[in-house]
């Protein structure tokens, strides 16, 4: 087994510390490590990665493409989990939803979490679905009180019966509802603090909802409880000009690595990973991209000073 130090090491992978950046620093509160700047494990690329097991820092992978499954993707995540680090990411908790939590689905995240030895586990704060249908998406919440108390009392639950804490992720949003009673980053934070739930802060999506709902990123980022934030998400979008879709496919934006600059040095540091999720090119490419990170921290500790 390749210990982790021996993976960070490598020439190939993200340096340990850039221009008096020590990219390896983590600020949360839970001391969860800062594991680099990862990729997802997608299927396009597994045989290139079990071909030389290249120097990339770590892996996240889709939680639900583990689950209820045997034979080759079992086999692949489980020597991928033997060589990196493998954080788990959901989507079908639906920690928003008024159907009861799907109980053995949470079994078999937690015993898959175990299975591949990972940090940490997170998902999504939205709803998947209502009345036993599943609508294949990730629908926004209605940031109202009455869904912070439903959502405070599920994801309780949920931390019980995982025995550890969830992270959730601020999905990209396209509608509002004409009654909520606060911003997102409210919710957010105060979902956190009653909780002690923490953050898997998706900078794109920030970005998306921003240009989609006229607010300002900064906003954002002045109400998000750093402390709280282990990982980032950085990805590709369309822009449409009247608004942005979520994509996951192609290269970052320039916004949104220099978000990513200012959140990770406002959150003290913390782990980094890119999703390309679609049209996917090969891995060597696909970790260039990943590693244009590096060049965003460094820039933005530079405009700091």
């Amino acid at each position: 087994m390749v210990k982790i130090t021996e993976i960070t090491s490598r020439s190939a992978g993200s340096p340990v510390t850039t221009s008096g950046v020590d990219l390896r620093t983590a600020g949360n509160r839970w001391h969860l490590p800062n594991l680099g700047i990862g990729l997802g494990l997608r299927t396009p690329h597994y045989l290139a990665i079990q071909a030389d097991w290249p120097a990339i820092d770590w892996f996240e992978v889709i939680s639900e493409n583990y689950m209820d499954t045997a034979g080759r993707p079992l086999a692949v995540l489980d020597r991928v989990a033997a060589h990196y680090p493998v954080v788990l990411h959901g989507v079908s908790m639906s920690i928003g939803s008024t159907d009861p939590l799907n109980r053995d689905y949470l079994s078999q995240l937690k015993t898959l979490a175990t299975r591949v030895r990972a940090p940490w586990l997170s998902d999504h704060l939205c709803w998947t679905g209502v009345a036993g249908t599943n609508a294949h998406d990730l629908l926004p919440m209605p940031l109202t009180e009455e869904s912070m108390e439903h959502c405070t009392t599920r994801v309780k639950q949920v931390q019980d019966i995982l025995e550890r804490t969830l992270f959730l992720e601020n999905p990209s949003t396209y509608a509002a509802f004409t009654d909520q009673t606060m911003t997102e980053w409210e919710f957010l934070g105060r979902l956190c603090e009653a909780t002690g739930c923490g953050l898997m802060l998706d900078v794109n999506n920030i970005y998306v909802s921003s240009r989609n709902h006229g607010f300002d990123p900064q906003d954002y980022l002045d109400g998000v409880p750093w402390d709280r934030v282990v990982q980032f998400h950085v990805a590709g979008h369309d822009d449409l000009g009247t608004h942005c879709i979520d994509t996951h496919i192609g290269p970052v934006v320039d916004p949104v690595w220099a978000l990513l600059g200012e959140a990770w040095h406002r959150a003290g540091g913390a782990s980094v990973l890119l999703e390309w999720d679609a049209e996917i090119p090969d891995l060597a490419t696909t970790h260039r991209e990943a590693l244009k990170a590096v060049e965003a921290i460094t820039a933005a500790r530079s405009e700091a000073s």
